[in-house]
């Protein structure tokens, strides 16, 4: 084919309000084309069923997407990918997906090239983790690492882990990563999966009453 492939952005340079145009094939009309702006970075989201949950560092935008825009490019205004349009958001309750209420969600260009880069070499892709299970019953500020494990029998701190080998310890309550606040589990599991395998983050955590910070070098996993 002559067509051109178009070039990946750097997504960390991506700020709110630039705008966008969102590409994909809603309802099967092939060649589909919205506009709109980033509405916010760093979203967290969830997506797919209970068996199989996606975490997603997402861009936000307000540009239209709907059932069949997944796998089409977000593209900024010099035709550079940003993102991969991968969701959307429903109204509490909905069952089913209903269409855009312009809350359009985008894997980062960035996460897209590592990981289309380890399929391409290796033929299976891999995600960072801290080795560390987050309790999300914790209803006090940022984010509690579990005190007894998981009732099937999952440790709090994997030994040998990443977390164990940093110093992380049970009921630690994690405020921060590499300065930014996180509130929730998922917070802290999609800002880790933001980075790649040996990278190092670095945890606020507050322990018996004092901050500490407490870097730590990401593990590896395969995903499946």
């Amino acid at each position: 084919t002559d067509l051109a492939a178009l070039p990946l952005a750097n997504s960390d340079a991506v700020v709110v309000g630039d705008p966008v145009v969102a590409v994909g094939a809603p309802l099967g009309l092939d060649g589909t084309v919205t506009s709109g702006i980033v509405s916010a970075l760093n979203r967290a989201v969830t997506a797919g069923s209970a068996q199989e949950v996606s975490y997603i560092n997402a861009i936000q935008t307000d540009a239209a997407i709907n059932p069949g825009n997944s796998g089409g490019p977000l593209v900024n205004m010099r035709g550079e990918v940003i993102g991969i349009n991968s969701a959307i958001a429903q109204p509490q309750g909905s069952m089913r997906a209903t269409g855009s209420i312009g809350l359009g969600f985008a894997i980062p260009s960035n996460q897209v090239a590592r990981t289309t880069e380890q399929l391409i070499e290796n033929g299976f892709a891999t995600y960072p983790i801290i080795g560390v299970l987050l309790d999300g019953r914790h209803t006090g500020e940022g984010v509690l690492v579990s005190v007894d494990g998981g009732a099937d029998g999952t440790p709090a701190i994997s030994p040998g882990g990443p977390g164990e080998a940093a110093g992380i310890q049970p009921g630690d309550i994690i405020l921060r990563l590499d300065g930014r606040p996180v509130t929730s589990p998922d917070e802290v599991i999609m800002t880790v999966r933001s980075h790649a395998p040996g990278d190092t983050v670095t945890f606020t955590i507050r322990r018996g009453g004092e901050d500490i910070e407490i870097p730590i070098e990401l593990g590896e996993r395969q995903a499946e």
